[in-house]
Parts: structure tokens; C-alpha cells; sequence
């Protein structure tokens, strides 16, 4: 065998050669590495290089630099010193030549050093300056070493036989020599934690770290690239140690292979457990997320990936470990070199927003790594923008055809797999086109109008744009188009172009388009334009969509040009149409006298008309008399145009009465007639009154207009007077003639009722109102015509709707106050006595008053005017408390009314329940017999329809307390042909020591009817009704029992038998009529108020058996005075029994039930006087005074 050096210079010559000859063709690489055992000879190498030298191909070329890595394989290690030694002494370069190919050799390096280790293993180190190749750098495990002396070199398990690869020059590319990282890492003591370990400058933590340390930098000492390792603290839980060991990177048996051997450099004093050593990494894992920009919907993936192998994979949502299921999947895949794994969530929500981790989990004895990863993922939800939400297209617009709108909807940023479409949903599928841009999707209209029909007008077509994300996140946004159309307006009128004052006339405007939202009327005259604001005026329908406008008197206020404008949304359709109000006096605005006079035959009588002035109108004025005409003169007195005919009666052989009139025309033939002149034909020798004024006999009437000559002028006011012709004078018998401001209130009253904008005058015209009825108080006071002007303007314009503004409605009410003071009393009593109660048709007035009030920001106010106070509520959506209202009047008397909730949540929103409380005109009522107003007066309305029954209570405290028998009454407009009265219907009283509760289930004017105590001749008329009902009870009831007692004995034959029958029937029918009598009576003096029902029941009842007594008699009398003039006729049993009970009771039934019936459609006789109990005391006595045998 050779020596080792020998061995080792042949072949490092025989690479070298080897490597120069290849080097000189061109198809080969010029690095060329052998590997030579220690066991090649000289002769295998010889051999070789003569056939790699027939191979050869010479080139003239420049010396090239080899580097031949040998391994040299020692059968003794003793021998490595010594050759260490001699290639150290090695004195180069050396030059030789083989095969005639000149070669030297540089440099000789020993790189690595293998020593056996065990069977088929060696422990391979690097010398100083070289280093592992990165490709192995993870494979090595440190050599279990003889010395672990921190000296010594690092080695590695290396397997046999080692071919390479081998050490290399240090550089930053090769194993450990790159950057070191950090490792953070933790083991367990078991020993118990002292404080001391958490106070870093205590000596117990400095000897802990030192000597921990030092087993640290020991056992880690042989990691790729091992800097430090540093301890950072400790914990408890025993006493865990936190570290860091600073090195390259490690792979998981290198560590875990430094960790097994850190208890051989660590006093046993330590207890350490090689089970807990723990690495964690956290910047070692690639987490990505999937898609980036997340959004609602979405399935997001999760993807964390490590350069190492593991054996398990946990994800968390924050610290909760998530598993697969509904919403989550979750894949894994591990393989030696990697590993990942993806976390899938499906349908992502907001919710899901929060920090999500994955760690890797590698573990054996005595090492577990972890690679951990946390990622932050925000969800949003998709928002889209749309350029609009809502819409209006006019189908028939020219322009809107051209320039159809555009629609798009975006989202605040770009994505690449963004989609979206567009889904029309109406009933007017107008279509588009859509196109789409980075960000937004846009949807361009088609405007036709042939899809838009007018009937459709105001249709709203929903246009939903969706988009997409492209990874499971979708979201629409809706774009409301109303598609209007244009309307076509037309209107039409009653009348061709003009109407006379006076009459009336309508206009009918109509549209193609029923789906409109209001309709308003306009009046432009001249420069000037109003708005015509009358409810009652103006009809509008939805099917036709239609608007009429009716005018009951035109007046100059109606004159111009109408435009009716239908209106939807914004747009506003309109037609015209001018009317021409011609002038032609009012009716009521033509002053004639005489109103009534007596005219002498054959002598003239003037007869005059006069009207106002102001007028440039030229009316044909004939006069009528008896169906003749006659042309009327015309001359002016001051402000009047007067027209003036003497007539003169020529037919005398009788008196009788004329009637004549004036008759004016206007230049339209339009024509007006005044109220009718009364003339009484008397012959000339009767004659007794002859003057100015007119003739008359002796106590003939005569009616003159208020008409005075004042300083040249002539003055004229609405009324009149009455003269009567007494000792051949005239005498005043009554001055019904109206004061100057009263006449004209009266007048504009009349002119505002009729106006098209009364609503928007009522408020101006009501402050007038009060003004001068104030000042003519002392007038109102002594004049019943005044006083009765005033009601007559209440009742005019209490039906306008007004604002519900306080000064409006204190005008109004304090009106109201003045003409009920108590100065007006005599005033009153005379006006009661007219056939239309002027009280009633005051009261009425502020019922229609209050209910026609407008709120005003959602409120009434309350306000009082002396004797009245009004209060009222709105109801609102939410209301749910009572309606409770509490008044005082000046005379302290209360008086409360309460509506529950249940009942006010039956009124649609808006509607207004409005109370009015009066302290004196109750009084001005007329009274019902003997009972007296004793409390307040309430009147309470509601503003809607309401169901038929609405429950109302109210209290009323007592003015006299002496006063008995108190009936909740309700003042009926509609009783005794419409002149009104006091009615207990739907009212139930319940008496307290001072006050009343009634409890009603209608709305109207309510208050407290009470009589004046019992009188000793009443009570004792009712004792002797009750004695005696008692002892007729008694009695018949002691005959029905004899009856039955006796029945066998005395009915042995026919004529017994149908006498007794009538006896017992005559008792049975007294005896249920005497116990309705009876109770009837009980409940009254009670002080228990009837219904309707019960006391029509009472009624009907006590009616049929008191008739049932008679016509039994009569059936017995017929029945003996057939047995004593047929004796010997015999009819049956069943014949005579069927005739006497239909006689019996069949015809009393049918008188029964007719007689109520006549009576109540005549109207004579209503429930409450069919009552005994209502038609007076005396009632109780004649019921049975006219019915006992």
C-alpha cells in the first residue's frame, strides 16, 4: 500500500490532468470534480488518462484556473495531523507536467474533515474559513461529541460513504452565513417562581440568566451561522424561561437535536424539562388573503404557508379556534419541504370583520415549533351610489325624448371582477341600454311615449342595478322613475261667455291624466290674481279626473279670465276660459216701496225700486202688477237709482189684494225680479189715514223701507217699518230697520259668502265684526231686527273654514259674548217668538264654527271670551291619551268632557275635536215645561265622519241645587219641524250630591235639564196612583186565582165556559197593562231616564193591553147577545173561542202597532211624548181614568 502522501499527490496530479485535458474540448464543462478512494492505484489512474488522452483536442489556448476538490480517505486518523501539517508546509506552487501538459498547482486548502461516528456514520466538520452549502444546511445534525468543550469545532452527522457535498469558502450565500434571525423560545423550570425572577436587578435573576445562559450558548453553539442566546425573563407557571437565540435559520432537528443536550450544560439544581422547549415564529409565514377588498358576500380565502414541514394546522377567528362547517372549510396540505393551508369563509359578513391567525404546529420530545400568523381583515359592505334615487321623466317631452336620462350606479373603488346588470319592474317597462365602466354600470332610458299612456301618469317604475364582486358579494340598489305625462286640459262652462249677477254658473275643467295631486282655480282680472279657496265650491273626482267649480251667485268678485291647473308633482297642466259677469242687482239689494200698502180706487199709487248707483249698467226696469207690465220711470236720489210707476187700480167692485213687483233686464235679457210689493184695494169711502206715507183705513197695516232724508241726502238700510193706521193717523207699531253698520255688516257678509276667497278675507272681516257690534251694543240691546242681523251674519260665516289662529277665533266667540250679555234677555224672548229660532240658529252657528276650524301648526288654542271658552286638540298619529277638558265659568259653575282613547284612535290623523263651553246662552233656549237649564252648556264636535255611536262623557256641576230630577238633554235641531228642542237621546244621567255625569253616544250641544222639587198635590197624586194600581194588581190577581180555583165548576156549558174565558182573558190583559203602568211610573219618579227603546216598548205595550181589556168586553158582549137573540142556533166551542181571541187580541195588535206609525210620520207624536213619564204628572192619573171600565 502507499503512503498517504503519495497516495494523495497521484491523485491530485491524475484530477488535474484529468481536468486540463477535458478542459481543451469544447463539449464538455471546464470544471470537472473526482472523486478518488484511497485504494486507486497508479495503474487504474495511468489507464484512464490514456483513454481520455485519445480524446483529446489541442488548442492553442491561454492557461486556464482549476479548483479540484479530493477527498482523501485515511484508514487511520492519526494520520490527519500530520498531513494537515505537511500541506501546510507545502512550499507552492509546484509545477509538473503529465502527459505533456504543463500544470501547477496554487494553492492547497484542507476543507473539511470527516472522523467515524458509529456504523455508517461520520462526524464532518469545516475547517476555519469555509463553511456548509446551503443545500445541506438544513440536514445537519450536530455530532454527539466526545468533549463539549465550547472550543471545539462543530460536527455534523454525515452518512457513509460521504460524497460531498463539502465546505466551501465562507460566503454570504453558504450555511450560517447569511443574516442570523431571531428565534424567541420558552422552557419550563419546574421550580417554584420567586417574585425575584420578575425583578430584573435582583441577584436571583442575574444568577438565573447567567446560568442559563451559558447552557444556552452552549447547546445552541453548533446552529448554522449561532450568534447568542440571550435570556429576556420569566414567568410564572413553575418558572418558564423566555429566550432568544440569535443564529441562522435552523431547521426543526437541529434545534430540537441543541435542545436534547441543554440539561448536560445545567445544573440538575434547574429541573429543567426538556419536554417544554417551544419556538415561536412569526415572521415566517406567507398569509394572504383572497380577494383584497372584501365585502359582504364574499367567499374570502386565507392562505399561510411555511418553508418547513409540520404536523398540524389550527385557525383563529381573534382567540376563538375555528373548525369546518357552515361557513368555514378549511384545506391543508404538508409536505416535507412546505406546508399550507387555506381557510375558506363563506357568505362573509360585517360580523366577520376581526384579526384572523393560523399556526403551524411541529412537535417532538424535546422541541415544539410554531409558526404563527395573524391577519386583519375589515369587511365592508358594498355600497353602491347611485346618481339618483328618484326620478321624474315626462314621457311626452320633446326634450326628454332627445336627451333620455341617464342612470348609473357605482361603487368607491376599482375592481377587476366587477359585474353588474339592470331589471326593470313596473307598469311601464320603459328599457335601456346598460354598459359598463371600471367602477360604475350605466343604463341609458329609451324614452317612448307610446308605452307612457296618460291613465298612467305618475307611475313609479323600480330600475334595480346589480353588481357584483365576482367573488360571492352582490348588492342592488333601486332607482325609482315616475313617468308623468303631460296632461291635455280642457274646460268647458254652463254658460257661453257671460252671466248676470245673481245667478248661477259652473265650469268643468278636465284631464287626460286621473292621477293628478291637486287642482287649484285662478282668477286673473286685469293685473290682479286670486285664488278661488272655497271647499264647498270646488267638486273634484279622480274617474274622470275632473274639477267643477260651481258658482251659486256671481258676483263682480267672479268676473275674468279662470285658469284650471291640474298639477302633478311639478308639472302643471292648464286650460282657461274668460267669463263675463254682467251686472244685475241682487235680490236682496233692490229697495222697493211700498212693501205693503192699501191703494183707494182709481187713484194713483207710486210704486218704486231702487238699487245703488255704483253701477254704469243700463237695466230695462218694467214693473209687474197682476201679470201686467208697465215701463218704470228712472231718477236718482243721492247714491240710489230709483224707478218709479204710479199705478192705478181700475177694477174696484171688490176688494182684494194685488201683488207687484219690478222687473229688471240686463243687455244679456238676464233678469232679476224684486220681492213682492203687497197692495190692498180699498174703496175711497173707508178711508181714514192720508198722507205721505200712504193711505189707509182705520187699523190697516202699512210696511215702508228704512229710507231718511238726511241733509239732501238720501239714506236707505235693510229692514223695514210698520205703521198702523190709528185715529186717521199713522203710528210706528214696530221699527224693524237695521243700523247703518249693521246694514252694511249684513251686506259684506253676504258678499263675502260668495266671494272665491272668502277663506282668505274671513279673518279680516270677523275683527270688522266685532269692532262694530260692540259699538252698536246699545242698539243690539233694544232691537230685536239688529240682534237677529248679527245671528244671521253668525250663521253666514260660520260656514267658511277658518284658521284656528287665537285673534280670529276671540273675534268670533266675543261676537258671540256681546248678543248674549245679559242686557239682550227681552231681545231674546221677542226673537224666540219668530217661527225660526234665532237662539237655535246662534247655537248652530258655533257648532259649525268650531267644527269648520283649520289647525294651525297641528294645534287649536284655547280661548275665552267671557261667557265662552273653546278648546280642542288635533289628533295626531300617536296619540294615545284621553281627550280631557276642563271649563270654569265666571259664575263658578264646572263643567268637564272626556273622550277615552279608544274612541279617538277610531279618527283618522288630523282630524280636531274642538269643545265650546257658553255660561249664558243655554238660558236663551227655550225652556221644555217646567225643567230649567241648571249648569253649563257644552257643545262638542269632531271635524271627520265617525262611526254612528261616539262615546262622550261629561260633567256638569249644579247651578241651583234645589233643583230635582236631572235629564242629560242634547239640543236637537231637527225636533219639532226643524224649530228644535231639547232630547234626552243617547244620554244617560248619574246624579252626584253637586254635579251631573252624563254619559252620551252622539256629539252636539249638551247640558242638564232639572224640575223644582216635588209639590205636596204631586206626592199625594202619586199615592193615590200607586194605591190604586196596588189594589187593581191585587185584585185581578186574586180573580185569576178564584178563576182557576172555580174552572171546572162553573164552565159545565158553552155560555159559561166563553164568559169565563172573556173574565179570565179581561183580568189577564188589565193586570200586564198595570204592571208596565207601574213600572213605567217608578222609573220617573226615580229620577231614571229612558231610552227610546224602552220607553217606545213601555209604550206599545201598555197601549195593546189596555186595549186587549176592551175589545174582551166586547167579545163578551157579543157573545150574550148572541146566546139571548140565537137561542136556537148553536155553534161551536172552537168557532167562538177562535172569533173572541182574534177580536181579543188579534185587533188591539193591529191598532197598535198603526197608531205609533201614523203618529210618527205625521209628527205629532215622538218617543219621548209617548213616555209617560215625559208628558207631566197628570199623565199617571188619565192613563187609567181612560181605559178602566
Amino acid at each position: 500500500m502507499p503512503s498517504p502522501i503519495t497516495a494523495g499527490l497521484h491523485c491530485l496530479f491524475l484530477l488535474v490532468t484529468a481536468c486540463c485535458q477535458t478542459s481543451q474540448d469544447s463539449n464538455f464543462h471546464p470544471y470537472i470534480q473526482y472523486i478518488i478512494d484511497s485504494t486507486l492505484g497508479e495503474e487504474s489512474f495511468q489507464s484512464e488518462m490514456q483513454r481520455q488522452k485519445r480524446n483529446i483536442l489541442i488548442f492553442d489556448l491561454p492557461p486556464l484556473e482549476y479548483t479540484v476538490d479530493i477527498e482523501v480517505s485515511l484508514m487511520d486518523s492519526s494520520f490527519l495531523e500530520p498531513i494537515k501539517e505537511y500541506f501546510k508546509k507545502l512550499s507552492l506552487p509546484v509545477s509538473t507536467s503529465i502527459s505533456n501538459v504543463e500544470m501547477t498547482v496554487s494553492n492547497i486548502n484542507i476543507t473539511t474533515v470527516c472522523l467515524p461516528s458509529g456504523e455508517n456514520k461520520s462526524c464532518c466538520s469545516c475547517e476555519n474559513g469555509y463553511a456548509w452549502p446551503s443545500a445541506v444546511c438544513s440536514d445537519l445534525i450536530t455530532c454527539p461529541s466526545v468533549s463539549l468543550a465550547p472550543d471545539l469545532p462543530c460536527s455534523y452527522m454525515m452518512e457513509k460513504p460521504f460524497h460531498g457535498p463539502y465546505c466551501e469558502p465562507q460566503t454570504e450565500d453558504l450555511c450560517g452565513m447569511g443574516e442570523p434571525i431571531i428565534m424567541n423560545m420558552s422552557v419550563r423550570l419546574d421550580t417554584d417562581f420567586w417574585d425575584d425572577l420578575s425583578n430584573s436587578s435582583s441577584e436571583l435573576y442575574k444568577k438565573y440568566k447567567a446560568d442559563l445562559e451559558k447552557a444556552f450558548n452552549a447547546s445552541y453553539r453548533c446552529l448554522p451561522g449561532f450568534v447568542s442566546a440571550t435570556v429576556t425573563g420569566f414567568r410564572p407557571g413553575s418558572v418558564f424561561v423566555n429566550y432568544e437565540v440569535k443564529a441562522g435559520a435552523a431547521s426543526f432537528d437541529q434545534i430540537a437535536n441543541s435542545n436534547k443536550i441543554v440539561p448536560q450544560f445545567l445544573d440538575a439544581l434547574y429541573r429543567l424539562d426538556q419536554t417544554t422547549f417551544t419556538m415561536k415564529i412569526t415572521d415566517q409565514t406567507n398569509f394572504t388573503v383572497s380577494p383584497v377588498d372584501i365585502f359582504e358576500g364574499d367567499t374570502v380565502r386565507l392562505t399561510c404557508q411555511i418553508n418547513s414541514t409540520s404536523q398540524n394546522v389550527t385557525w383563529y377567528y381573534f382567540d376563538q379556534i375555528i373548525s369546518t362547517g357552515f361557513q368555514y372549510l378549511i384545506e391543508r396540505n404538508i409536505s416535507m419541504k412546505t406546508s399550507w393551508s387555506t381557510l375558506e369563509i363563506i357568505n362573509i359578513t360585517v360580523k366577520d370583520s376581526g384579526t384572523y391567525g393560523c399556526s403551524f404546529t411541529n412537535s417532538n420530545r424535546f422541541h415544539t415549533l410554531i409558526y404563527k400568523a395573524t391577519k386583519t381583515i375589515a369587511v365592508s359592505q358594498l355600497y353602491i351610489t347611485p346618481n339618483v334615487n328618484d326620478i321624474d321623466v315626462i314621457c311626452n317631452s320633446p326634450e326628454m325624448q332627445t336627451n333620455s336620462p341617464l342612470l348609473s350606479c357605482c361603487i368607491d373603488r376599482h375592481l377587476p371582477s366587477l359585474t353588474g346588470d339592470w331589471k326593470v319592474n313596473g307598469a311601464i317597462s320603459i328599457t335601456g341600454v346598460s354598459s359598463f365602466t371600471e367602477n360604475c354600470t350605466e343604463y341609458k332610458l329609451n324614452i317612448n311615449e307610446s308605452v307612457c299612456p296618460p291613465e298612467k301618469s305618475g307611475t313609479v317604475t323600480t330600475y334595480t342595478c346589480e353588481l357584483r364582486t365576482g367573488h360571492g358579494a352582490r348588492h342592488s340598489q333601486n332607482i325609482r322613475v315616475m313617468y308623468l305625462q303631460a296632461a291635455h286640459v280642457t274646460i268647458s262652462s254652463s254658460i257661453n261667455s257671460s252671466i248676470s249677477e245673481g245667478y248661477p254658473f259652473n265650469l268643468t275643467c278636465e284631464s287626460d291624466v286621473s292621477n293628478y295631486d291637486s287642482i287649484s282655480w285662478k282668477i286673473q282680472s286685469g293685473t290682479s290674481t286670486k285664488i278661488v279657496d272655497c271647499d264647498t265650491c270646488i267638486n273634484n273626482s279622480k274617474f274622470p279626473a275632473k274639477s267643477v267649480l260651481t258658482v251659486r251667485t256671481a258676483t263682480q268678485d267672479w268676473n275674468g279670465t279662470y285658469i284650471c291647473t291640474f298639477s302633478q308633482k311639478y308639472l302643471e297642466s292648464s286650460a282657461n276660459m274668460t267669463i263675463e259677469v254682467i251686472p244685475l242687482p241682487l235680490k236682496q239689494n233692490i229697495l222697493i216701496d211700498p212693501i205693503a200698502a192699501s191703494i183707494p180706487c182709481n187713484v194713483q199709487q207710486a210704486l218704486e225700486c231702487c238699487i245703488s248707483a255704483n253701477t254704469m249698467e243700463d237695466y230695462t226696469v218694467t214693473f209687474v202688477v197682476q201679470e201686467n207690465e208697465f215701463q218704470a220711470g228712472k231718477k236718482r236720489k243721492t247714491d240710489l237709482f230709483c224707478y218709479v210707476y204710479n199705478y192705478t187700480e181700475t177694477e174696484c167692485s171688490k176688494e182684494k189684494k194685488l201683488i207687484a213687483y219690478c222687473k229688471f233686464i240686463n243687455r244679456i235679457r238676464q233678469k232679476v225680479n224684486s220681492e213682492n210689493m203687497s197692495l190692498h184695494l180699498i174703496p175711497d169711502k173707508e178711508v181714514s189715514c192720508s198722507d205721505s206715507l200712504g193711505i189707509g183705513i182705520e187699523g190697516a197695516t202699512l210696511i215702508k223701507p228704512c229710507c231718511t232724508l238726511k241733509n239732501s241726502d238720501y239714506l236707505c238700510t235693510r229692514g223695514n217699518k210698520i205703521y198702523k193706521c190709528s185715529n186717521k193717523a199713522w203710528e210706528v207699531e214696530r221699527n224693524d230697520c237695521l243700523s247703518v253698520p249693521i246694514s252694511n255688516l249684513l251686506t259684506s257678509a253676504e258678499s263675502l259668502v260668495n266671494s272665491p276667497d272668502a277663506e282668505a278675507n274671513l279673518s279680516k272681516y270677523l275683527a270688522e265684526l266685532k269692532e262694530k257690534t260692540e259699538n252698536e251694543t246699545n242698539i243690539i240691546n233694544t232691537s230685536p231686527a239688529n240682534l237677529g242681523a248679527i245671528v244671521t251674519i253668525l250663521q253666514m260665516v260660520s260656514s267658511i273654514p277658518a284658521y284656528a289662529e287665537k285673534l280670529t277665533i276671540q273675534n268670533f266667540l266675543s261676537t258671540v259674548d256681546f248678543i248674549v250679555a245679559d242686557s239682550t234677555t227681552e231681545v231674546w224672548e221677542d226673537l224666540n217668538k219668530e217661527e225660526i229660532l234665532k237662539s237655535s240658529l246662534l247655537l248652530q252657528s258655533v257648532e259649525n264654527f268650531s267644527l269648520h276650524l283649520q289647525p294651525v301648526n297641528n294645534t287649536i288654542p284655547p280661548v275665552s271670551a267671557n261667557s265662552l271658552q273653546l278648546q280642542g286638540i288635533v289628533v295626531t298619529e300617536n296619540n294615545n291619551l284621553d281627550y280631557n277638558k276642563s271649563f270654569h265659568s265666571t259664575e263658578n259653575l264646572t263643567a268637564s268632557v272626556l273622550i277615552g282613547e279608544n274612541e279617538i284612535q277610531t279618527l283618522p290623523q288630523s282630524s280636531t275635536i274642538v269643545s265650546v263651553m257658553y255660561s249664558k246662552l243655554g238660558h236663551i233656549l227655550p225652556q221644555n215645561g217646567t225643567k230649567y237649564v241648571n249648569g253649563l252648556l257644552i257643545t262638542t264636535t269632531v271635524s271627520s265622519n265617525r262611526s254612528q255611536k261616539f262615546n262622550i262623557n261629561m260633567t256638569f256641576a249644579k247651578k241651583n241645587s234645589s233643583l230635582k230630577m236631572p235629564q242629560c238633554v242634547f239640543w236637537n235641531f231637527t225636533l219639532n219641524k226643524h224649530r228644535a228642542g231639547w232630547d234626552t237621546h243617547g244620554c244617560t244621567p248619574t246624579e252626584a250630591e253637586d254635579y251631573v255625569i252624563c254619559s252620551c253616544s252622539h256629539l252636539t250641544s249638551f247640558s242638564i235639564l232639572m224640575s223644582p222639587d216635588k209639590s205636596s198635590q204631586v206626592i199625594f197624586e202619586d199615592y193615590i196612583t200607586y194605591i190604586g194600581l196596588a189594589i187593581s194588581i191585587l185584585s185581578l190577581v186574586a180573580c185569576i186565582i178564584i178563576e182557576s180555583l172555580v174552572w171546572k165548576n162553573v164552565t159545565n156549558n158553552t155560555t159559561s165556559y166563553m164568559r169565563h174565558i172573556c173574565i179570565l182573558n179581561i183580568a189577564t190583559s188589565l193586570l200586564i197593562a198595570d204592571i208596565w203602568f207601574i213600572v213605567t211610573a217608578s222609573i220617573n219618579d226615580q229620577n231614571q231616564q229612558m231610552s227610546r227603546g224602552i220607553c217606545f216598548v213601555a209604550t206599545f205595550f201598555i197601549h195593546l193591553f189596555y186595549l186587549c181589556v176592551f175589545f174582551w168586553m166586547l167579545s163578551l158582549g157579543l157573545i150574550l147577545f148572541y146566546r139571548l137573540v140565537f137561542i136556537l142556533h148553536n155553534t161551536s166551542k172552537t168557532a167562538q173561542k177562535a172569533v173572541a181571541f182574534c177580536l181579543g187580541y188579534g185587533c188591539p195588535f193591529v191598532i197598535a202597532v198603526i197608531t205609533p206609525s201614523l203618529s210618527h210620520c205625521q209628527g205629532t207624536v215622538t218617543p219621548e211624548r209617548m213616555c209617560v213619564g215625559s208628558t207631566g204628572r197628570t199623565a199617571k192619573l188619565s192613563w187609567p181614568s181612560s181605559y178602566l171600565p
